[in-house]
């Protein structure tokens, strides 16, 4: 009998299982309104997602943990997005003055004033961003990451969290992508290779048990 795919990658030692570290901080990756209006060309059917994202945040905020955002923003005509920009003509949404209402946070998951707001011209929420040496400096050793879309930015940032020395816990309900298919391959192949993949319950759990620490 054939083996199955799970199978497969437990036999190649793959899907090791990371601690969850003291100092963890939370990503919210892009969760703006152009993947929620229909209208829009990035929309992604993502509801559910922005629901678990909003939990989440609001836990991380409970819990006194720092909490980073990500947007995606353009010069106009994009002659700061090269490749990417030219390869993903949707992007066009994020130039300055285009779309302001595709560009803003969704309900619900608007930066505070004392949380920080990375804006990005790339995939992942680490290129020729401040955020590696800003979570150093916070003393942060792991990341719970929330936010779209699953197969595009999270997952390059969260690749880049695990390259950078952050532990990713990328957050199963709190993610979202355009179709079922890419989203769920690519938590298996992050699951196998690169983080830890969790259900929101699990997240809550972990935020709950941390200590109080009056210097989060």
């Amino acid at each position: 009998m054939s083996e199955t795919l799970e199978q497969n990658y437990a036999r190649g030692g793959f899907g090791h299982a990371l601690a969850f570290g003291q100092r963890p901080a939370l990503l919210v990756v892009d969760f703006v309104q152009a993947y929620l209006a229909p209208e829009s060309p990035l929309y992604a059917g993502v509801e559910a997602a922005r629901e678990a994202c909003v939990t989440l945040l609001g836990a991380a905020r409970a819990a006194g943990i720092p909490v980073v955002h990500t947007q995606v923003r353009y010069q106009p005509g994009g002659r700061d997005g090269g490749v990417f920009y030219r390869k993903l003509p949707a992007l066009r949404c994020f130039e300055d003055g285009r779309h302001p209402e595709f560009a803003r946070f969704a309900d619900g998951l608007e930066p505070r004033a004392d949380e920080t707001v990375i804006t990005k011209q790339y995939a992942s929420a680490f290129f020729a961003t401040p955020l590696s040496s800003l979570l150093t400096a916070l003393g942060v050793d792991c990341l719970l990451i929330g936010g779209v879309s699953t197969s595009g930015c999270v997952r390059a940032s969260a690749v880049d969290a695990c390259q950078h020395g952050f532990t990713p816990f990328v957050v199963r309900d709190a993610v979202g992508d355009r179709a079922r298919e890419p989203h769920e391959a690519n938590l298996f192949d992050l699951q196998a290779k690169y983080a830890e993949v969790i259900a929101l319950d699990r997240a809550l759990q972990l935020l709950a048990s941390l200590p109080e620490n009056p210097s989060r």
